[in-house]
């Protein structure tokens, strides 16, 4: 079968590719609207670019294609080096040192899931929340957690002898070394 996808290039971004790559590696093989979700929360410069190119490649897909965002995913997402802008700063005894202002170009596919409707809830939900692995418990656990006591917590603490104190060590070095950094 034909595998059904759209693209939208985003290009001379005037952020650092690999600063860009950390905001586009975040929504790899998510659904559109997970993903949106993640780049609106996302505390990063380059995730507003990147949503907006993600949105972009959604109208595509609809305008042109005619597909259902709700079966799409982010297939594909490339960050590329575009060109540097070269600056120059003065250094010492009449030197200069030279400013790379870097660019990206990043490349978004977003493709359509086979056998994946929004009525089945995989793709069309806009906030997962994946449930916490339970642990497997032991039995002490299990009574502790059903707010039982064991039979040795009934028991009365024995009173520490006064041999069984601490030592504490007399001298220079113990106390430099029990001291905080300043």
């Amino acid at each position: 079968m034909e595998q059904k996808f759209a693209t939208a290039q985003l290009k001379y971004l005037r952020i650092a590719p690999r600063k860009t790559r950390l905001a586009a590696n975040v929504i790899k093989n998510l659904s559109i609207n997970e993903a949106e979700a993640r780049l609106l929360s996302l505390a990063k410069r380059a995730g507003i670019p990147i949503l907006k190119l993600l949105r972009s490649a959604v109208a595509n897909a609809k305008n042109t294609m005619k597909l259902d965002p709700g079966t799409m995913y982010v297939k594909e997402i490339r960050v590329d080096q575009g060109p540097k802008l070269r600056r120059w700063t003065p250094r010492a005894r009449g030197g200069g040192a030279r400013i790379e202002k870097k660019t990206s170009h990043v490349s978004l596919v977003i493709a359509v899931r086979e056998g994946v409707s929004i009525a089945e809830g995989k793709a069309g939900e806009r906030f997962v929340i994946h449930g916490k692995k339970e642990k497997k418990l032991t039995e002490d656990a299990k009574h502790m957690k059903k707010g039982e006591k064991h039979a040795h917590e009934h028991a009365e603490p024995e009173a520490k002898s006064a041999s069984e104190k601490p030592v504490e060590k007399k001298g220079f070095l113990p106390k430099v070394f029990r001291r905080k950094a300043v």
